[in-house]
């Protein structure tokens, strides 16, 4: 089904959700419990890094990931120039920019501002499923980046 036949509500209703997704997933990741980003995904999503050999296949295997940041890690993600594209009645596409800040180590009360550690775009690809939708892949895709981890900024220092 070409999007032109989708009703233009239902097109709306889906951006919406699709919208929704990429929102909530870094809300979870900054705000809440970062495991729990795997209940955006489809069963058999993945997360990747493109540039990087990291890819995480299952929502058992994202769980455990996500799960593992540190506890001590504050970060915020900026999420601008989302663009989703209907492809279906129950697929669709996305990219999104974004900009991360972070700082590992954290011990309470305010950080001192500092650079980004990264700044790219995630492409999505996004599945209706019983009527929701879900995440079926989201590809990271970085133009600027520090470490990634605490031991990668270990290593540099």
């Amino acid at each position: 089904m070409v999007t032109e036949a989708l009703n233009p509500t239902d097109r709306l209703l889906a951006e919406r959700a699709c919208e929704r997704l990429i929102v909530e997933f870094v809300h979870k990741l900054d705000l809440g419990d970062p495991g729990d980003v795997a209940d955006l995904f489809t069963d058999a999503g993945y997360w990747e890094w493109v540039e990087g050999d990291r890819r995480i296949e299952g929502r058992d295997a994202l769980r455990s990931y996500f799960a593992g940041r540190p506890a001590d890690r504050l970060s915020r993600r900026i999420c601008t120039n989302i663009l989703v594209t209907v492809t279906s009645e129950s697929t669709a596409t996305a990219t999104t920019y974004f900009t991360t800040y972070r700082v590992d180590g954290h011990a309470g009360g305010f950080a001192p501002p500092r650079a980004p550690t990264q700044v790219g775009h995630y492409e999505d690809t996004f599945l209706k499923v019983e009527g929701h939708w879900l995440l079926s892949s989201r590809s990271l895709h970085l133009a600027f980046a520090g470490p990634t981890d605490r031991l990668e900024a270990e290593a540099k220092d």
